[in-house]
């Protein structure tokens, strides 16, 4: 099992920027992030490997936000730059001990932290 804890949610206007932090009490091979507004499927934003950085990013997310890893203190952030309203969501970090690419579908991942607010307002 391995337990994660998200921290760093909040609120910004638009055009700000947040970032999120997700902490692992275990290995993982792949870490991501993924959101989820009320009514509507979860959405994968980024994810990367833990053992080669490879990412990957939603088209709707790329170039404003960032998915990084901290190995010392097992720690996977996503800084998230050029805020817009509809980024508005509850995010949630998730992690799997499997390997095989870098996925964003919910499917492949096996452990999922409780999720953290993010409010954008226009």
């Amino acid at each position: 099992q391995v337990q994660l804890v998200e921290s760093g949610g909040g609120s910004v206007q638009a055009g700000g920027s947040l970032t999120l932090s997700c902490a692992a009490d275990g290995y993982t091979y792949r870490m991501a992030w993924f959101r989820q507004v009320p009514g509507k499927e979860r959405e994968g934003v980024a994810a990367i490997s833990t053992g080669n950085n490879i990412t990957t990013y939603a088209a709707s997310v790329k170039g404003r936000f960032t998915i990084a890893q901290d190995n010392a203190k097992k720690t996977v952030s996503l800084q998230m730059n050029s805020l817009k309203p509809e980024d508005t969501a509850m995010y949630y970090c998730a992690a799997r001990r499997t390997l095989g690419g870098v996925p964003l579908t919910p499917r492949h991942y096996d452990y999922w932290g409780q999720g953290t607010q993010v409010t954008v307002s226009s």
